[in-house]
């Protein structure tokens, strides 16, 4: 505020004089001087010879109509020639600066500051760029407010040295006083990273004690949201070391420390048959799980963690058909398989940690298999023909996008991650895989209603084709989805994640199982996007994870015969002699066996080769598989302007470098909502995107021109997107004419 009463000050003296003299005997205006002198002809005068220069120039320059600006810290007294413009002209003298800044807050706020010279100081050249209520508070509040720590703290810890660059010596040990008052420290003069340093590190001590500082705290908060600062929280978490507490669920439920949260994993899982001390953790976990650390540093297994404790095991005793056994895996049980893969993606190879919990999981799915199993002779495909079936019962533009080892539990992360603009259809929802649920002979059941298993994608996909001959349909891998695929009435989308992420690094691969998620949901809104009426997300098997796996869990199977011998099933010619009590056996027709046999475990049959990530059984895990349906259908509030490129056919034959679009906007409804709508146009050549334009408003009934080079394009195709939703709204090809332009010769 200080440096606006200033210029107010010397445009005073401009209003009747273009010379004006700043005398600063104090020596500590000059950096108000520094904000302005650039506005004017500056001279700064030192000596007699600067005094004697200056006059010169100024009396050569007069009548041109310049503004000059003189500073100096010489007394009047001491200037020989210029002192007349200080008595003609207009002159500001400051011989104690403290006393022109009480004056100044007096004259425009009506306040008596008693502040100390060196803070006085201090606090005019904080004020620069705050209004007048900097002043008040310093007034009221004391000289603690000088600089606002909740505010300008983040700013010091995150880069220390850039921070304190604007200000001057005396002003940073202001501020280095204020800062040590804060964490309860006597001033003494040290580098200044370490002063950040010990900051933060009084933060950390507090949290971790569950009293951290108000103020500290306050920038802790910030410094969460903050996505700028985050690589230097991680910096110096990186250099804290944690103290031992006697008792770990007293620090704060906001702490950033993951060991922490380590910690009390591990006395969870020696503790999970202690109701007492299972009940004080939840309600720790509780709290946990609402902080913004554990959103904002990742620490995201929290919430499976209860689901997996807190499972009441006792409705597992009332199913009592495969059909219950079904409904109640897809409406509870598959949080339990959500809430290990989660626990195994980050915990997998700390034993110490995973072991118990994949214990307290394996209890549950023994009890689960106990009754599944009992009524899993009822258990009928429901996936053959699929594709077919979705395709004869839509007339709409249709796309479905075929997974590749989806389980259902993994694709409720799909469901979360799809904008919810999108209407799920509930209706569609689950299928039941054919057996063995494994991809060659899954794939086949998808696409061919006939039961026969074609070994490669490109047979599949040609039999499916050759049952629409009358359909404009298409195939494409889900990842080359762009702007662009918005061609086939009818789109078949394959993508070969999470199945072949799995088999190739097992359970090491969860970790990329997120992105994968974020893949899907990006690809199926990009469809909707693009005017697909309904995406169907439908997969061939599901999949199991063994987790941490004991020689005592691999499932030794005595056979005789031609026997084919996989980790979740064994395929044979003859009849096997078998424990009905241990295996399952299934009359089947695949590669040329005539019998299934499947465990009632989880634990895999003994084969060669690596453990972990399977699929081939007849467990809920790997046969109960997601049927999912996105609608594209308007929201009641979305915009029903219509808008369309109303010179199409212009536009097939252009002569010249330039081309003319003009696009109108219509609405058969006069409501607010079909009022004005924003959109972009988006330009590609040879299928890529190569320009896109600023957001365009157009209103109803409005028609707007725009023009465009070709820039050595010849064929180019333009987009218009409504500019919030993304959704596609109308396109044209642009050829240009390949006769010569001969600019009106004849």
């Amino acid at each position: 505020m200080i440096d606006n009463w200033f210029k107010e000050d010397i445009e005073y003296i401009y209003k009747s004089h273009n010379i004006a003299v700043i005398i600063d005997q104090s020596r500590e205006g000059q950096f108000l001087i520094d904000l302005i002198k650039e506005n004017y002809t500056f001279y700064l005068i030192k000596d007699e010879l600067d005094d004697l220069k200056a006059k010169y120039e100024i009396e050569k320059n007069k009548k041109q109509s310049k503004k000059f600006l003189i500073y100096t810290h010489l007394p009047k007294d001491k200037l020989r020639f210029l002192r007349e413009y200080c008595e003609t002209n207009g002159s500001l003298e400051i011989k104690y600066f403290e006393n022109y800044i009480k004056e100044k807050v007096h004259d425009h706020l009506k306040l008596n500051l008693n502040i100390p010279k060196e803070e006085l100081i201090s606090a005019a050249k904080v004020s620069l760029g705050n209004d007048q209520t900097y002043w008040m508070d310093l007034s009221h509040k004391g000289t603690g407010e000088i600089f606002n720590l909740e505010k300008e703290l983040l700013s010091f810890i995150d880069d220390p040295h850039e921070y304190v660059q604007k200000y001057d010596v005396k002003v940073q040990e202001v501020f280095y006083k204020k800062v040590n008052e804060l964490i309860g420290q006597n001033y003494i003069p040290k580098p200044v990273e370490t002063l950040a340093k010990e900051v933060v590190f009084t933060l950390f001590d507090g949290l971790l004690e569950g009293n951290p500082n108000k103020t500290l705290f306050e920038v802790y908060k910030k410094w969460l949201d903050s996505k700028s600062c985050q690589q230097s929280l991680e910096n110096y978490l990186s250099q804290y070391t944690l103290k031992q507490k006697s008792d770990i669920y007293s620090i704060h439920p906001d702490h950033p420390f993951l060991d922490m949260d380590k910690l009390w994993l591990e006395n969870l899982g020696e503790n999970l048959s202690d109701k007492s001390y299972q009940a004080k953790a939840l309600s720790k976990i509780r709290q946990r799980i609402k902080s913004k650390a554990t959103r904002h540093l990742q620490i995201n297994f929290w919430t499976e963690v209860v689901e997996l404790i807190t499972f009441d095991r006792n409705q597992i005793a009332m199913l009592e058909s495969l059909e219950d056994c079904i409904k109640f895996y897809k409406d509870k049980f598959w949080k339990l398989d959500h809430a290990i893969r989660v626990l195994y993606a980050s915990f997998l190879e700390s034993r110490k940690i995973i072991t118990p919990f994949q214990q307290h999981y394996k209890e549950s799915i023994d009890l689960f298999f106990h009754k599944w199993f009992a009524f899993v002779e009822n258990y009928k495909s429901t996936q053959t023909g699929k594709l077919k079936t979705i395709i004869e019962n839509t007339s709409n533009k249709l796309a479905i996008v075929v997974g590749d080892g989806l389980s259902y539990e993994f694709t409720q992360d799909i469901i979360q991650k799809v904008n919810n603009k999108y209407k799920l259809n509930r209706k569609f929802d689950i299928m039941l895989a054919g057996l063995p649920s494994e991809t060659e002979h899954n794939m086949s059941q998808l696409y061919v209603n006939t039961g026969d298993v074609f070994s490669t994608k490109r047979e599949r996909e040609n039999y499916l084709s050759g049952q629409f001959p009358d359909k404009n349909m298409g195939f494409v891998d889900l990842e080359s989805v762009t702007e662009l695929t918005d061609k086939d009435s009818v789109l078949i989308c394959s993508c070969k994640d999470p199945d072949k992420l799995g088999e190739t690094y097992q359970q090491k691969a969860l970790k990329y199982f997120d992105s994968i998620a974020s893949l899907y949901a990006q690809k199926i809104e990009q469809l909707l996007q693009n005017g697909y009426s309904e995406v169907h997300l439908v997969t061939d098997h599901g999949f199991v994870l063994t987790g941490l796996l004991e020689e005592s869990d691999k499932i030794e199977f005595s056979s005789y015969g031609d026997v084919q011998k996989s980790e979740r099933y064994i395929l044979s010619n003859s009849q096997q002699s078998i424990d009905k009590n241990l295996y399952i056996e299934r009359e089947i027709n695949t590669k040329g066996y005539k019998y299934a046999y499947f465990s009632k475990r989880l634990g895999p049959f003994k084969t060669p080769g690596v453990y972990g990530y399977s699929h081939g059984g007849l467990t809920p895990q790997e046969t109960i598989i997601p049927h999912l349906k996105w609608e594209n259908t308007p929201s009641s509030t979305s915009s029903k302007l219509n808008v369309a490129i109303d010179n199409k056919r212009d536009l097939q034959d252009v002569t010249g470098d330039l081309f003319g679009l003009k696009i109108k906007a219509e609405s058969e409804t006069l409501d607010a909502f079909s009022a004005f709508r924003k959109i972009i146009l988006l330009f590609f050549h040879n299928g890529e995107k190569y320009n896109e334009s600023d957001i365009i408003s157009i209103k109803r009934g409005e028609e707007i021109s725009k023009e465009f080079q070709f820039s050595g394009k010849s064929e180019i195709e333009i987009r218009v997107l409504d500019a919030s939703t993304k959704e596609k709204l109308d396109s044209v090809t642009v050829k240009q004419s390949t006769a010569r332009d001969l600019g009106g010769l004849f």
